[in-house]
């Protein structure tokens, strides 16, 4: 079913028993597992580099590790969900993700250092957004897009909250303390809300109802709109992921301090948020295939700002929060991908396949982009490199629109 349908009276006596914790208590682990598991990482690596003498291409492959081991996971963490529902999946996650950043906090050696990582790579998977969607589309279907809006509204606060939080700690504690610090937080929070606010039955996949929902998982998988699709997200996601990792060495390179850097980081969560809000009325107003061109092509004039404009800082602080407006429209983008073309039966899975290019090429990016300054001339030119990637996706994107054999009514 479309996310434009509204329910019917009898649709809405069907909907599935949602535990009533279930909404606020994903907004909550979101801000905090983003928050700390990811962007924590680009405010602390240059006292990690400068403290252990490890060079930051190494720390930022360290990092790309994890994400490509999130890439990994998800696709066998997407069958769980579908069958068992998010409650084990997102508990277990956070109590790995806890161990990993101890283990990352204690590292005594690069090597260490890396496997920690990877560790955390496996909790991304099991609790940043790929689960909670999962969680989401079977509980609130079918008005599941109001509650993913809800959900990323919130994870979008994440790098606004913990981004200037990490700095401010990391000028009191070295960056060991401070990642054991959050680690205890992560704890704290994540781990008993997902245990208890979780628990409820795991209602039945809906049963398809088109033909493109009848279709198998791998028929689906090998048509067309399906591989461009991926094809286009993958290499937004690259662009998008290089850009926020790298922000903060592009603002310290043009003479702006760590602090300044790290609230440029928290006001393009803060953007996140604030565009989010209005996913809802472009979706009713466009079609899937429009919507990802135009979202996308704007994440490339973003970016290309990026690379032209030099300050002054309240500018950026603004332009950051434009991307961010871009940015957090094209998380709900792949969150209702699958369901704009397919439906939702198998969404677990198929949201799945369709996150792990895009999870590699994320996890590709920090570390791609970090070795591609230098050779480029810089960070201004890496972003408009970016920006030409980013153009490129939009214009595939036009191409994604499902097959006739395929569309939903």
């Amino acid at each position: 079913m479309s996310y434009r349908s509204m329910a019917s009276p009898a649709a809405a006596l069907n909907q599935p028993t949602r535990p009533r914790a279930a909404l606020p208590a994903l907004c909550l682990t979101q801000i905090t597992s983003w928050g700390i598991v990811y962007y924590a990482f680009p405010v602390l690596n240059p006292q990690i580099t400068m403290a252990t003498g490890w060079s930051a291409t190494a720390t930022t492959a360290a990092f790309s590790a994890a994400l490509l081991m999130s890439a990994v996971a998800g696709i066998r963490i997407g069958r769980i969900l579908d069958a068992r529902g998010p409650r084990t999946v997102m508990t277990v996650g956070s109590v790995v993700g806890t161990v990993s950043l101890v283990i990352i906090a204690s590292a005594p050696n690069l090597t260490v250092f890396t496997a920690g990582w990877l560790l955390a790579g496996f909790a991304m998977a099991s609790t940043f957004y790929q689960p909670a969607f999962a969680a989401l589309t079977r509980w609130w279907a079918p008005n599941h897009v109001r509650a993913l809006t809800i959900v990323t509204l919130a994870g979008g606060l994440a790098s606004t909250v913990f981004a200037p939080l990490t700095a401010q700690l990391a000028n009191h504690f070295s960056w060991r303390h401070t990642y054991l610090l959050l680690a205890l937080v992560l704890a704290t929070v994540t781990v008993p809300v997902h245990a208890y606010a979780l628990r409820g039955p795991w209602p039945p996949a809906p049963p398809p109802s088109t033909t493109g929902e009848t279709a198998s998982t791998t028929v689906i998988t090998r048509s067309r709109p399906f591989l461009l699709l991926a094809t286009a997200l993958t290499l937004s996601a690259f662009a998008t992921y290089a850009v926020v990792i790298t922000l903060v060495p592009l603002l310290l390179d043009r003479g702006y301090t760590a602090a300044e850097a790290a609230w440029a980081l928290g006001l393009g969560g803060a953007g996140q948020t604030l565009g989010r809000t209005l996913y809802a009325p472009l979706a009713r107003r466009s079609s899937p295939a429009l919507r990802a061109a135009v979202l996308i092509g704007m994440g490339g004039v973003t970016t290309a700002a990026f690379a032209l404009i030099p300050g002054p800082y309240g500018l950026l602080a603004a332009l950051a929060v434009i991307a961010g407006t871009v940015r957090g429209n094209l998380t709900l983008l792949q969150a209702t991908a699958i369901t704009d073309r397919w439906g939702a039966h198998r969404y677990g899975r198929l949201s799945g396949l369709l996150a792990a290019p895009t999870t590699t090429a994320s996890a590709l990016a920090p570390f791609a982009g970090t070795a591609l300054a230098a050779p480029l001339g810089g960070y201004p030119r890496l972003f408009s490199a970016l920006a030409l990637a980013s153009a490129a996706a939009a214009l595939i994107a036009w191409y994604t629109a499902p097959t006739p054999a395929a569309r939903k009514p």
